[in-house]
């Protein structure tokens, strides 16, 4: 296999790579004016709620987009000598992670409709997707506001994870989604690369130098 070949298949696409960092961006701008509403009154409430309902509909749009990206350019494996139990983390946290950013526009959007609010997203009003109903509204309120945290505290989890993947582990999964080139270590071995026993051992190697893999 050649290099090239080797290296796209280590990492995500440039395309999805670019839908996370967006996404990234989108979710954090989100949360965040989500924690300044709760703690808001008129008339800035008001100004963060322009910029929540766009904004919600817009990471809506741009998960559906990325689930068909990810369905039919699939993923990175895993590295090999990565733990069961760390890789099963690794597959629910993800699955959480899509059906969060799906869920929870859907339920914003719901729970606008439920108060016979207008969602309007770049000039246009959007069709009310459920009838005027105050303890509906109530109901889809909270499930809104406690999965809101929930995926905040994924989000805590997701980044603590990258950076241990980054740092730690040095594994090539943060290489795998980051947007930038990335050093990764090539190692040498003192003894030619073979122990006594025949494997490389630790003591043995050392990092001589850094190279440069390509970005795309």
């Amino acid at each position: 296999m050649s290099h090239a070949s080797s290296t796209t298949h280590a990492r995500f696409s440039p395309l999805q790579r670019a839908l996370h960092w967006i996404m990234a961006i989108c979710i954090l701008s989100m949360l965040f004016i989500g924690v300044g509403m709760m703690s808001t009154v008129k008339p800035k409430y008001l100004t963060l709620v322009s910029i929540h309902k766009p904004l919600g509909i817009s990471i809506l749009v741009l998960a559906l987009i990325r689930v068909i990206v990810r369905l039919t350019r699939g993923a990175p494996p895993l590295p090999a000598d990565m733990p069961e139990p760390m890789k099963l983390a690794a597959y629910l946290s993800h699955f959480a992670f899509y059906a969060l950013m799906i869920v929870l526009p859907v339920l914003g959007y719901s729970m606008l409709s439920a108060a016979d609010y207008p969602v309007v997203v770049f000039g246009v009003q959007l069709p009310s997707l459920l009838p005027h109903s105050n303890s509906l509204h109530t109901l889809l309120w909270n499930a809104h506001r406690y999965l809101a945290l929930c995926f905040f505290a994924l989000i805590v989890v997701h980044l603590a994870a990258a950076l241990f993947h980054a740092f730690v582990r040095r594994d090539g999964v943060f290489h795998a989604m980051a947007p930038w080139k990335c050093l990764t270590f090539e190692v040498i071995d003192l003894h030619h690369g073979v122990s006594d026993s025949g494997r490389v051992t630790s003591t043995e190697r050392f990092h001589d130098r850094l190279r440069h893999r390509p970005f795309a």
